[in-house]
């Protein structure tokens, strides 16, 4: 496991390097999982991926696994409670935009039948295939994140610029920005539609 070579942004943490290994990239087309990850993203927002992750459970338990349906029900309180609890960033803009989120999630649906295909409209359904020779070549947004955030904005998310876009995106999977020299990178390739 450690002789392989990674992307550049991995560390030597364990939590992080299983993360890359078998998630990050990973084609994601389920709306729940989808979700969840557009929720972290916002999370991580001004802080380190590592940060989300290691609090990645206990944000499912306190954000009732990521039921959009229960967390557009919350109520001033039921904040009150999560901005108490250390297990989570106890960030209250934060917070609230997950409840805002997951009422705009629910509207989309509503509208559109899906949030996968909704999201994967923006890349025609298949994973852009970047090729990518270091890290430091990788964007941090791109004109497909621009106008997934300007689209999610209008239709009422919050948290959701175009860098938190391109990291959802890279995160589900709609992009493949392993570095050609990681070994995931091949794999990713393999997994695509």
């Amino acid at each position: 496991m450690k002789n392989k070579t990674r992307c550049a942004w991995v560390t030597e943490d364990p939590i992080y390097i299983d993360y890359h290994d078998t998630e990050w990239g990973v084609p994601i087309y389920d709306d729940k999982m989808l979700f969840e990850f557009l929720i972290l993203e916002g999370a991580q927002a001004g802080l380190s991926w590592i940060t989300v992750l290691k609090k990645r459970d206990n944000y499912r338990k306190c954000f009732d696994h990521f039921d959009p349906e229960k967390i557009a029900r919350y109520n001033k309180n039921k904040i009150e409670k999560l901005l108490a609890n250390p297990g989570i960033i106890r960030n209250r803009l934060k917070i609230e935009s997950t409840v805002i989120n997951a009422k705009a999630y629910l509207e989309i649906i509503n509208t559109t039948g899906n949030f996968s295909d909704f999201i994967w409209n923006f890349v025609d359904g298949e994973p852009i295939k970047n090729h990518w020779k270091n890290f430091k070549s990788i964007p941090a947004k791109s004109s497909i994140s621009d106008a997934l955030s300007k689209e999610l904005k209008k239709r009422g998310f919050k948290f959701i610029g175009s860098t938190i876009c391109y990291a959802f995106m890279q995160a589900v999977g709609m992009v493949n920005d392993h570095a050609t020299d990681c070994f995931r990178h091949k794999e990713i390739l393999m997994m695509s539609k």
